[in-house]
């Protein structure tokens, strides 16, 4: 129409919606009200801890349980909240409790955050998304603070309650944020806190269209008397991919730090299995940490650097490039390797669309790696490599994992973190949703040569 104003894609209200997000949270936590000291916190640090909250990072340049006050930390906990369930979905949300209904923009920017379903689906996902993840949080904080009350000194009932909700909301929506200057470092000896947060991690960050789907089976079981229904190859491979890297993980650490950073248990070997498994999932994309990075072997860190590149699964709160991604590509190099001419997963040929999404999505990640180490080793040269590059996966990744340097980073490395957390919430979920919903054709070809590789 003449005179109207051009519409903004789904994918750039999705980017506008966190930054927006981020910048209100900016506002806020440089205010004196946030500060648990005389003086307003610095507006970069503001800037920083607010995009971290958004992005679920979970990386600090300063102590958010000392630093901040209630106020401030119930900020954070918010931006964690929004960050989560996305900008959109949260938006969708008050339409429809507004007008009961959501209107075709509310239901493309609730597809464009990555929750894989049709345009029909949308106000059921979004309000399963809202129940699922408020139930999940209240029980996991319900479980966290019953254990604080019991073993751990507290003044009166509404300091373990705080700290079993900020840190269930800080869980399952793999933030990383934790009240403790040390992380979960004061906690490395108790199962009954680090187990509901490990699980509270991985169902977060599995993914909310493969948790629906369990629902849905659930639910068809239920009424048809028994009768199965075919998993989808993105939940197969979510679960598969899922319970390999907690694996691969847990064993990298158990290997490769038994004498090193595990060894501080002695023979207490149940503490050294436990460490070992909340150090495997960690590093998909949760950045709790019940063990000092800063002590990790090289090869534990570039281990880990590998499972925080991949991530956990589409649509969730996870980062990386996602497990599928993955799982996609290994299939496609094992195909190639043995000669096939299609590629198949799960007895199904994945289309080479697919594929070719897959690899532009792991490249472009990549490059945005690499020139982001590349970036910080020149602006922060007094830090090794290793380091370095644990640092940008971890903010690439929207880990939260962290050798200790954050915060001794100057502003504009630290400033380059800030473009890579944000990068990382919203980048590879809007790649992946402007691929699939790109299609041009093309109306003449060229010959066809091949060129040699190799």
């Amino acid at each position: 129409m003449i005179g109207s104003k051009p519409r903004l894609s789904p994918q750039t209200r999705v980017c506008w919606g966190f930054a927006g997000l981020v910048c209100l949270g900016t506002l806020f936590l440089s205010t004196p009200w946030a500060s648990a000291g005389p003086e307003p916190v610095p507006v970069p640090d503001a800037l920083f801890t607010a995009t971290s909250a958004v992005s679920l990072t979970g990386l600090v340049t300063v102590d958010t349980g000392t630093v901040w006050s209630t106020a401030g930390r119930v900020t954070i906990a918010l931006l964690i909240q929004f960050g989560g369930l996305g900008f959109m979905t949260m938006a969708s949300l008050l339409t429809l409790a507004i007008s009961g209904r959501l209107g075709l923009s509310q239901n493309e920017d609730a597809q464009a955050e990555g929750r894989g379903v049709d345009h029909g689906e949308v106000v059921w996902v979004v309000r399963s998304t809202i129940l699922f993840t408020l139930g999940v949080e209240l029980f996991i904080a319900a479980v966290l603070a019953l254990r604080f009350s019991l073993a751990y000194p507290h003044s009166g009932i509404l300091e373990p309650l705080w700290f079993g909700i900020f840190h269930a909301i800080s869980s399952f929506n793999n933030a990383g944020f934790a009240l403790q200057s040390d992380n979960m470092i004061s906690f490395n000896t108790d199962p009954f806190i680090l187990l509901p947060l490990a699980l509270s991690l991985i169902i977060g960050g599995i993914g909310f269209p493969v948790l629906l789907e369990l629902a849905r089976r659930f639910r068809w079981y239920f009424f048809n008397h028994g009768q199965r229904r075919r998993w989808s190859l993105t939940a197969r491979f979510t679960f598969i991919g899922t319970l390999s890297l907690i694996v691969a993980g847990t064993l990298l650490v158990l290997l490769a730090e038994w004498r090193g950073a595990l060894s501080t248990f002695g023979n207490q070997y149940h503490l050294k299995f436990l460490n070992a498994f909340f150090a495997g999932v960690s590093p998909r994309t949760a950045g709790f940490n019940a063990l000092d990075y800063a002590n990790f072997h090289p090869s534990t860190l570039l281990g880990t650097d590998i499972l925080m590149v991949i991530g956990g699964g589409t649509g969730g709160t996870a980062g990386g490039v996602k497990v599928t991604t993955a799982a996609v590509l290994g299939a496609a190099v094992l195909a190639e390797i043995r000669g096939f001419n299609s590629t198949t997963l799960g007895a199904r040929r994945v289309p080479s669309e697919t594929i070719r999404r897959a690899l532009a999505l792991l490249t472009l990640s990549l490059l945005l790696i690499v020139g982001a180490v590349t970036t910080l080793l020149f602006l922060a040269p007094q830090f090794t490599t290793d380091q370095i590059v644990f640092e940008v996966c971890s903010a690439f990744a929207t880990v939260g994992l962290s050798t200790g340097i954050t915060p001794d980073l100057p502003f504009s490395a630290q400033a380059v973190i800030i473009c890579l957390m944000f990068a990382g919430r919203v980048g590879p979920l809007v790649l992946a949703t402007a691929f699939a919903s790109r299609n041009k054709p093309r109306y003449y070809d060229y010959p066809e040569e091949r060129p040699s590789l190799g």
